[in-house]
């Protein structure tokens, strides 16, 4: 039995990397967001409400981030049968809202983003984006 691991951690210049490259992405759509990085734990490495962006969605993004870390895929993977009742046993802390990706890199999970107040089109664009900063997976690779 092995009783430590080597692992990948998220570091905090790649957490500033993919905040600056989620408010670019959304700059250049032009739909402010609000955008949370957690590790793969779910604790918080970053977050910004960008101007214009709806302040309820800073819950739903970090909802979307944390889910993302938690079960290691895109949050709009849960099945249509599970999204409520697992919506409702964890008071709301897991959602199958599109825009929680997690951050995998060279196959190992090192956390979640979770992008809120736009389309679900638009939140997969910047959280995309952001992965694409580091090297990480994007949904593309995730599908």
């Amino acid at each position: 039995m092995q009783a430590f691991e080597n692992r990948l951690t998220l570091s905090h210049s790649a957490t500033m990397i993919m905040l600056s490259a989620a408010i670019s992405k959304a700059e250049e759509i032009g739909q402010p967001q609000c955008i949370v990085i957690v590790d793969a734990s779910g604790e918080l490495h970053g977050e910004i409400r960008m101007t214009g962006a709806k302040f309820l969605s800073r819950k739903s993004a970090r909802v979307k981030a944390r889910t993302a870390a938690s079960n290691g895929a895109p949050t709009v993977k849960i099945p249509d049968s599970f999204r409520a009742p697992i919506a409702a046993a964890t008071q709301g802390e897991v959602t199958a809202l599109p825009g929680g990706l997690p951050i995998i890199h060279n196959g190992q999970l090192v956390g979640g983003i979770g992008i809120g107040s736009g389309s679900g089109e638009q939140d997969l664009a910047v959280a995309n984006a952001a992965l694409a900063a580091v090297g990480a997976d994007t949904f593309e690779d995730l599908i």
